[in-house]
């Protein structure tokens, strides 16, 4: 997961859907991003970022794109 993503949707108020619209994607392509199972383009995370107030290049930084396991 990457946590740190989560955390920044969580503290701007929004859904995963919302984020989604805002950013011109589907929910589902966007909760891969947010899980760690896939890596935006370059213009789905300046998009991503915009909406959620970010820095867009920390989506490809090595720290930022660690995923932990969540205990089922």
């Amino acid at each position: 997961m990457r946590e740190w993503l989560i955390r920044q949707r969580e503290k701007n108020g929004l859904t995963q859907e919302q984020v989604a619209k805002e950013s011109e994607i589907e929910r589902t392509y966007y909760n891969m991003i947010e899980r760690g199972k896939r890596r935006p383009s370059v213009e789905v995370a300046k998009r991503i970022g915009n909406v959620l107030q970010f820095d867009w290049t920390v989506f490809f930084s090595t720290e930022c794109n660690k995923t932990t396991q969540k205990d089922s």
